[in-house]
């Protein structure tokens, strides 16, 4: 009984000393613990992933609500989308977008870091390889007063490709048929070799059946065209901005039909009038589509006609009209 009342009294004495010593350790902060340090890290970033001989355009936006931690991002093909997990300790970020969204054997797991308003880490590659990862805040795009515009750009001859590159060699391969630009279906995209900032954008389109493309603006935020595609969400549907932006009211899907888009694209601000309705009226695109060129959105950029998903689209007229500085 002495034994035991040592063994007790020896325990009590321990725990006060634990009860009343401070605690030193930084705790992590995940999706449902506030962080006043997550401060530094809201917003909005522009990510690029280098594996061995590649460099994969990325985007995520971090948000605190309720002291709550979200985050959405775009990897590298895709919509932007909400990520299960993300924690800050201090000027450290641990983020995971899950292996079936990134066909990996395993979850990417991004660790990284925050060092003069400058994010750099790691990451597990697909194959299990290590790659590195940076990124920079996206800018704001906000721009003051109407442009004034400049003279008219037709960016297709209806001859040939002239003025365009393919982004790998065919086939399958673009090709101009009866004066009409065709996709190759799940071939190469097509870059135009003329940059632009803020433009209007004027294309006619005809879309085969259960078939899908897409205008890249500065080749980096897709308006979609499909016919493939009616049981996906509303931004995945023609006249949308892929995964942010639902084309509202939406036109009937009409395939073997030619149609046109007319484009407004100013900073961040979009209008899209598709058939003579406009269907996106003035409103901001958050970040990057997956496939996109690269992820600097500050810099003028070409238009880039996606050619990589299934079935034909047909282009003829593509007039570009650029803004004047």
């Amino acid at each position: 009984m002495k034994f035991l009342k040592a063994i007790l009294s020896a325990a009590s004495v321990t725990a006060f000393v634990s009860l009343a010593m401070p605690t030193f350790a930084q705790p992590a902060f995940s999706a449902s613990t506030p962080n006043a340090a997550a401060q530094e890290f809201l917003g909005r970033w522009d990510l690029t992933l280098k594996s061995i001989d590649h460099e994969y355009p990325s985007w995520i936006e971090i948000d605190q609500k309720d002291g709550k931690l979200s985050a959405r991002f775009v990897g590298r093909w895709g919509n932007a989308r909400p990520l299960p997990k993300v924690e800050i300790r201090g000027n450290h970020i641990t983020f995971v977008s899950p292996k079936d969204e990134e066909g990996s054997k395993e979850d990417m797991v991004f660790d990284g870091t925050l060092t003069n308003n400058m994010l750099s880490g790691t990451t597990n590659g697909p194959e299990g390889t290590p790659w590195t990862w940076t990124g920079v805040r996206a800018p704001a795009l906000h721009e003051t007063g109407a442009p004034k515009w400049g003279k008219p750009i037709p960016l297709f001859n209806g001859k040939d490709l002239t003025g365009w590159k393919m982004t790998a060699a065919g086939p399958p391969s673009w090709t101009v048929q009866d004066g009409n630009l065709v996709t190759p279906g799940n071939g190469p995209e097509l870059i135009s070799d003329t940059k632009v900032r803020d433009f209007k954008l004027h294309v006619e389109f005809n879309c085969g059946p259960t078939s899908n493309s897409g205008v890249y603006l500065r080749g980096r935020y897709e308006v979609q065209i499909e016919t493939d595609s009616v049981e996906e969400p509303p931004s995945h549907h023609t006249g949308g901005v892929y995964g942010f932006i639902a084309p509202s009211p939406e036109q009937p899907r009409t395939p073997d039909t030619w149609q046109t888009f007319d484009i407004t694209f100013v900073g961040r601000d979009v209008t899209v009038v598709h058939n003579g309705k406009t269907v996106i009226d003035h409103q901001e695109i958050p970040g990057i589509t997956g496939g996109a060129l690269n992820s600097r959105e500050g810099e003028p950029a070409p238009i880039y006609l996606q050619g990589s998903e299934k079935g034909h689209v047909q282009f003829r007229s593509i007039v570009l009209t650029p803004a004047e500085k």
